[in-house]
């Protein structure tokens, strides 16, 4: 005859042995949006330490996951900073293509995509260093070539009626050399201000916000257009 065997009565609420487990493995592995929360913490890291101070195994940990979570969505570090600049050419491509619709002439189409190139770059100071540093991303990607050369050829549009050169024209050596002026002002100006270069300046003057409202606009009168005809 078998002997009873006593059984201690479960706590009321508590797990039966091996559900915490089961449970545990039907969750879903990511939480959240997790693909955005990547991207968020790679932009905030990127501010903090810099391109060269990314570190995929830190933006898992503040996204927190573990440090291989991040290949599921993006393969690997070089993929999620692609991701990421993608967003950011994307997003300057609108910008630019915006401001370029705001001109009347050449001349005025130049002046407000000089406007909105500094803008977005002192307001995504993260991506903007990001999308020139292609030692980092994927540049050869399909998708990255289709969007980042949107923004060049918003540039390169104003620049052929600047110079009365037609759509599909070979660009000549002035208008190359016109589109690299325009191009190094701009971009040189991103970079003086968010280097903090100019802020004694500005701060004479009222502020780092007399940046935009300011000096941006006295940079862009010496803009090498052509005069009209």
């Amino acid at each position: 005859m078998r002997q009873a065997v006593k059984r201690r009565a479960a706590k009321p609420g508590a797990p039966r042995k091996g559900t915490t487990h089961a449970r545990r493995a039907s969750r879903p592995y990511h939480h959240g949006n997790l693909r955005e929360k990547l991207v968020d913490a790679t932009e905030a890291l990127i501010l903090e330490r810099g391109v060269d101070g990314f570190s995929l195994r830190e933006v898992a940990r503040r996204a927190g996951v573990s440090p291989a979570a991040p290949a599921h969505h993006f393969g690997d570090t070089r993929g999620l900073l692609t991701e990421v600049a993608k967003r950011g050419y994307a997003e300057f491509g609108d910008v630019l293509e915006a401001a370029d619709a705001r001109g009347h002439d050449p001349a005025s189409r130049l002046n407000e995509q000089g406007i909105a190139y500094v803008t977005f770059a002192l307001k995504n100071p993260a991506r903007f260093a990001l999308m020139f540093r292609t030692d980092k991303f994927d540049a050869t990607d399909p998708d990255m070539r289709v969007i980042s050369s949107r923004s060049y050829r918003t540039l390169e549009t104003a620049i052929r009626d600047a110079t009365g050169l037609p759509a599909g024209a070979p660009m000549t050596g002035e208008g190359f050399g016109l589109l690299l002026a325009v191009w190094s002002i701009v971009h040189g100006f991103s970079h003086l201000a968010l280097g903090g270069e100019m802020d004694f300046a500005a701060e004479t003057y009222g502020g780092r916000d007399i940046i935009l409202k300011r000096f941006l606009p006295l940079m862009l009168k010496h803009l090498p257009v052509p005069a009209p005809g």
